[in-house]
């Protein structure tokens, strides 16, 4: 788990950059860009991502938590895992 929280939006960056956009560039979209509507990530993709969101950070995505406005964007899935591991303090 990741402790430093300045360090989630890169980490986001990373993941979706290495596997959504098999890019060795970096993510080269906005941190408020949607990934749904930019063709980033589809429904199975959210998935994986929540996978990777619940390993890498030591959280458990609620099923009611599944919603665009904390799994649609870099800045989104930032302030929603931080607001978690901030709840669990």
């Amino acid at each position: 788990m990741i402790a430093d929280l300045a360090s989630i939006t890169p980490d986001l960056r990373e993941f979706i950059s290495r596997n959504f956009l098999f890019s060795d560039e970096g993510f080269l979209y906005g941190d408020a860009a949607s990934f749904l509507q930019e063709g980033i990530i589809d429904s199975l993709g959210v998935m994986e991502l929540v996978t990777y969101v619940e390993k890498q950070y030591g959280i458990s995505v609620a099923d009611d938590e599944l919603l665009p406005s904390n799994f649609d964007s870099v800045s989104q899935l930032s302030a929603y895992i931080t607001s978690k591991l901030e709840a669990r303090v």
